[in-house]
C-alpha cells in the first residue's frame, strides 16, 4: 500500500514509524526545511520515552504534493489552524482516501471543502505526545492507536478495511467512531482547560494548585454542557460523567491530573505541546468562543481559568522569541 504522511511533527513522525512496521507499506513522509534534510541524512530518529528505546527509520521524503501524485491513503497530520493553508493542495490531489489527524474543531467544514464523498474522508486522533529536540523526536505513549471515523457518520467498510490493512501486524489499535466531529469537540473540552492552566503556570504544571485542578475539571464539564446546548451530541458516558462532581469518573480524572501535575508526564503529555503550539490552542479557543456565544451559557470555571492565563498576543510573542 502506498501511503503518504503529510506533516512531520511529533504525531506525523510517530505515525510514519508505525506504518513502516508493516513491510507491505511503501511510506512517504512530507517534511520541509532542515528537518527534512536531517531525516534524509540521518534517518527518522525517535526516542520512545516510556519504552526507553530509540529507533531510526529510513523513509522516503518529499516537500511538495502535486495533483498527479497517487497514494492509497494520505494521513494529514497538521496543527489545528494550519489546514486552511494546505486544503487547496489536498483538494487538487487525485488520491481518493484521506485521514485528517489532530485537534480539528471544524470537521464538517473540512469535509465540505475537500468536495469528496463523505466515505472518502476520515478524521482521527492519535494518542501520542512529545516534542522535537536535538534532531530527534521524543515520543510519549503507553500504547499507540487512533480513534477514527467519518465527520458525522461511520466510515464505509472499504475505508475501514483499508485502514486495518495499513496497520496489519503493527501494535496499533484502531477504534472506529461514528461521529468524529462530536468526538473532537468533546476532546477539546478537556484539552483547552488543561492548556489554560499550562499557560497560567508558564508551562510548569507542578505549580498548578489544587484549586486550579478542580476548576479544570469543572470547566470541562461546563464545556460539555455548552456543546449540548449548541446542538452537539455529547456521549456523556465518555465525557460529561468523567467531569461531573461526585462521579467515579471524576475521581479517576482527579487522580490522573494529580499524577500529570506531580511528575514529568505533565510536561511530556501536555505542557510541551501547549507551549509550542500556542497558535493552535488560540485557534481552538476562538472556535469554542464562537460556539459558546450561540448558547449564552454561563461557564464560570472556564472563564476563571481563561482570565488567569496571559493574553494570546503575549503568549505568541514569547513563542516567537524562542
Amino acid at each position: 500500500m502506498r501511503i503518504l504522511v503529510y506533516g512531520a511533527g511529533v504525531l506525523g513522525c510517530e505515525l510514519t514509524h508505525l506504518l513502516l512496521q508493516n513491510r507491505k507499506n511503501v511510506v512517504t513522509l512530507l517534511a520541509r526545511g532542515e528537518w527534512k534534510d536531517r531525516i534524509d541524512q540521518k534517518g527518522l530518529t525517535i526516542r520512545h520515552w516510556v519504552q526507553r528505546k530509540t529507533t531510526v527509520d529510513r523513509v522516503q521524503t518529499i516537500d511538495t504534493l502535486v495533483p498527479d501524485d497517487m497514494y492509497d491513503l494520505i494521513f494529514v497530520v497538521m496543527q489545528a489552524g494550519q489546514l486552511s493553508e494546505v486544503l487547496p493542495i489536498l483538494k487538487e490531489n487525485k488520491s481518493e482516501y484521506f485521514v485528517f489527524v489532530g485537534n480539528e474543531p471544524y470537521a464538517k467544514e473540512v469535509l465540505h471543502t475537500m468536495q469528496r464523498p463523505a466515505d472518502k474522508i476520515a478524521f482521527g486522533f492519535q494518542n501520542t505526545a512529545g516534542r522535537r529536540e536535538n534532531g530527534q523526536v521524543i515520543s510519549v505513549h503507553t500504547g499507540t492507536g487512533m480513534t477514527v471515523g467519518g465527520a458525522t457518520a461511520p466510515l464505509s467498510g472499504t475505508f475501514c478495511q483499508r485502514l486495518t490493512a495499513a496497520f496489519e501486524g503493527v501494535k496499533y489499535k484502531l477504534t472506529f467512531y461514528s461521529d468524529m466531529d462530536e468526538w473532537l469537540k468533546c476532546h477539546a473540552a478537556l484539552i483547552l482547560p488543561v492548556c489554560y492552566v499550562c499557560y497560567a503556570c508558564n508551562g510548569d504544571l507542578t505549580r498548578a494548585t489544587k484549586t486550579q485542578r478542580k476548576a479544570l475539571l469543572d470547566a470541562a464539564w461546563e464545556c460539555c454542557e455548552m456543546l449540548k446546548a449548541a446542538g452537539i451530541p455529547v456521549n456523556d458516558a465518555e465525557n460529561t460523567d468523567y467531569y461531573r462532581e461526585g462521579t467515579k469518573g471524576r475521581k479517576k480524572m482527579e487522580k490522573m491530573l494529580w499524577v500529570m501535575c506531580k511528575t514529568p508526564l505533565g510536561r511530556l503529555c501536555a505542557s510541551d505541546h501547549a507551549m509550542h503550539a500556542v497558535s493552535e490552542m488560540q485557534y481552538l479557543d476562538e472556535a469554542f468562543e464562537a460556539l459558546r456565544k450561540t448558547t449564552q451559557l454561563s461557564m464560570p470555571a472556564w472563564e476563571q481559568l481563561r482570565s488567569e492565563m496571559p493574553a494570546w498576543r503575549t503568549l505568541l510573542l514569547r513563542t516567537r522569541r524562542k
